[in-house]
């Protein structure tokens, strides 16, 4: 492949990441092997916090097999028409979302939420064409109010690394690394890339940088992560030191507030604006699974009543990472959504380099139906997209039609597989 083209799907415009992407497909001879049995939707792009462009996150999708891919970005859709754009150049079956922090105040405490109690982290799934702009304008406050919150939290990372001399400016070092002008959000990983290019600047690519990491800010390094943080040659470099430095945001985590919906309030609106609101299960970690996450408590202790207490509010459905839980924690959770007639979504979260977008968890047989899930996602969209919400998948009309959820779920995956020419 063209180096040069593979690098313009990171172009500054939407319109020359598109042009590069056409490119690319005219000159490429060799296509991938496609994994039937695998779907990911809920990769970030660069309108929340990730490496990849809309449109290379389409191709990076593709080049990994994926016969289809979905876009989640947080607190804004403004990357979703792209997104599409580049899947159907590339012949993917493509479905949009966006994903928020919600109040959810029902006692339960700590939810799935790392830092804060009483919210959570939802998503709205499979949203129509028509619905992206209006629906993106509607998250525009709340990325405001979160801007407001950024920069106080900037103010508390200054003043723990201002006695080393680094200090953190939310216009002048945070803002850049956004979309935030296209309509993009400005996440606390944002604050923590600015203060990773701080200290690469700091103290280079040196033993000095792990020092400082372990004895000033009493943080563990491993072997394998002090030998990626001295590495010359690492592209990867500033999210390696991004990984390390998120593993303590006490110090300057200010608790979310005007930023977020009350949770049936987004439902409703997602709703109306003909998508699914989605419950993002977490599940308790212990000894992580992908070796990213720190042990600790969330939701699984109380997971039955926390169901009853999501299907009350209006859930429709439940979105989980076949690689990032136990099979038991799958099992329980699973189990409990079939009860409950709550629908299954797979995605696994991507937003850095290192992450792979294929999710081998998928060829398995307990696991198999999260591909027919993928599918009627992308026909649930695509029926809103031509004849209104109103026939979406959780319609009053879909619903009377189809009352079985599993047999719904079939029709509307047929739809979605018609979406992609073959």
């Amino acid at each position: 492949m063209n180096g040069d083209l593979f690098e313009k799907l990171n172009a500054s415009s939407a319109a020359e990441r598109i042009g590069a992407l056409k490119a690319i497909v005219r000159e490429e001879t060799d296509k991938p092997v496609f994994r039937e049995n695998d779907a990911n939707n809920h990769i970030h792009t660069i309108y929340s916090f990730s490496p990849y462009s809309p449109v290379k996150a389409a191709y990076m999708a593709y080049r990994s097999g994926l016969t289809s891919a979905g876009i989640m970005d947080h607190d804004s859709l403004s990357g979703a028409k792209e997104f599409k754009e580049a899947a159907k150049i590339l012949g993917l079956g493509s479905t949009c979302g966006v994903e928020v922090r919600a109040k959810f105040d029902r006692g339960f405490g700590r939810i799935n939420h790392p830092d804060q109690d009483n919210c959570i982290y939802m998503a709205a799934h499979g949203v129509p064409a028509q619905s992206i702009d209006p629906f993106n304008e509607y998250l525009g406050t709340f990325r405001a109010k979160r801007n407001e919150r950024n920069k106080r939290m900037c103010d508390l990372i200054s003043g723990k690394f201002g006695r080393f001399g680094i200090t953190l400016d939310f216009m002048k070092d945070v803002y850049p690394l956004s979309r935030a002008e296209e309509g993009g959000s400005i996440t606390e990983r944002h604050l923590l890339y600015a203060l990773a290019v701080k200290l690469s600047a700091r103290f280079g690519r040196t033993p000095a940088l792990i020092d400082f990491l372990t004895k000033d800010l009493n943080l563990t390094v491993s072997e394998k992560i002090k030998g990626y943080l001295t590495d010359g040659d690492n592209e990867n470099f500033l999210y390696d030191l991004l990984g390390v430095l998120k593993a303590d945001t006490a110090f300057f985590y200010i608790d979310a507030d005007e930023e977020m919906p009350v949770a049936e309030e987004f439902i409703g609106r997602a709703c109306a604006f003909g998508a699914i609101p989605a419950y993002a299960y977490l599940g308790d970690v212990g000894e992580s699974v992908t070796g990213d996450k720190k042990a600790q408590k969330f939701e699984d202790d109380y997971l039955p009543e926390l169901i009853k207490e999501l299907k009350k509010a209006g859930f429709k459905a439940i979105a989980y990472m076949p690689t990032r839980n136990t099979p038991e924690q799958l099992k329980t959770l699973q189990k409990l959504c079939r009860e409950n007639e709550l629908f299954e979504i797979s995605g696994e979260d991507i937003n850095s380099p290192r992450q792979k977008f294929a999710c081998a968890a998928l060829a398995k047989p307990e696991y198999s139906h999260l591909i027919d899930s993928t599918w009627a996602l992308i026909g649930h969209e695509a029926v809103c997209t031509e004849k209104g919400a109103e026939y979406g998948m959780f319609s009053e009309r879909a619903v009377k039609e189809t009352p079985n959820l599993y047999e719904r779920i079939q029709k509307f995956a047929a739809a979605g597989r018609q979406t992609v020419k073959k």
